[in-house]
């Protein structure tokens, strides 16, 4: 059995602190409350960062760069969001940068596979990542078909299935507005689906 699990954002222990109450802290601050929201989200960003990248290195180096980013401009948060889209805007920011720099000529690219980004969601009917946990198809198998989707249907999957994040969320995160975040989760589960598929196939 083989599972994708899904990070925990805006984690609070029972008798814990907010990430919002941490963030309110430390810019007073506190600076035990950054170590604390550092502990919180370093993994899960971590496993983010790399997902979207696919390089350990480079993704240690943005993550670093992204809690030095939390340190130096912690001022520039505001209540009105949520700490967790923050920083994974920052943290999302700094991956697209690194993969501008790296004018990749191998990205896949699924512009044959649908030409056109529609403002509408589609039903949720196929074949998520997540609904593979009890197949033939192994975790290294979903994740090197997650690899292959180009970066801007990569990321809002891997924040949506993976991260766990709402709709919502993700629009706030990318910039972009709610029905284009639908439309490329959608794209990205069908083009999910079709590889998918072809690998269950071989396997039985």
């Amino acid at each position: 059995m083989t599972t994708v699990n899904k990070e925990i954002t805006n984690v609070k222990n029972e008798s814990g602190p907010t990430d919002e109450q941490l963030i309110a802290r430390f810019q007073q601050g506190d600076a035990y409350a950054y170590d604390l929201l550092v502990k919180r989200y370093r993994d899960p960003l971590m496993n983010y960062i790399f997902r979207f990248l696919g390089d350990r290195i480079d993704a240690e180096d943005i993550l670093q760069e992204t809690f030095l980013r939390l340190y130096k401009n912690k001022h520039y948060y505001k209540e009105i969001a949520k700490f967790s889209t923050w920083i994974y805007t920052i943290a999302g920011n700094l991956a697209k940068t690194e993969l501008r720099k790296r004018k990749r000529r191998n990205i896949f690219s699924i512009h044959n596979f649908m030409s056109t980004e529609k403002d509408y969601e589609l039903p949720d009917k196929g074949i998520t990542p997540d609904k593979y946990a009890n197949s033939a198809i192994t975790d290294t198998e979903i994740q090197k078909a997650i690899a292959k989707l180009s970066p801007k249907f990569k990321q809002v999957i891997l924040l949506r299935d993976v991260q766990g994040f709402s709709y919502e969320e993700i629009s706030q995160i990318v910039n972009i507005p709610l029905g284009t975040v639908k439309s490329r989760v959608n794209r990205a589960r069908l083009k999910l689906q079709y590889d998918l598929k072809k690998i269950l196939k071989d396997v039985k």
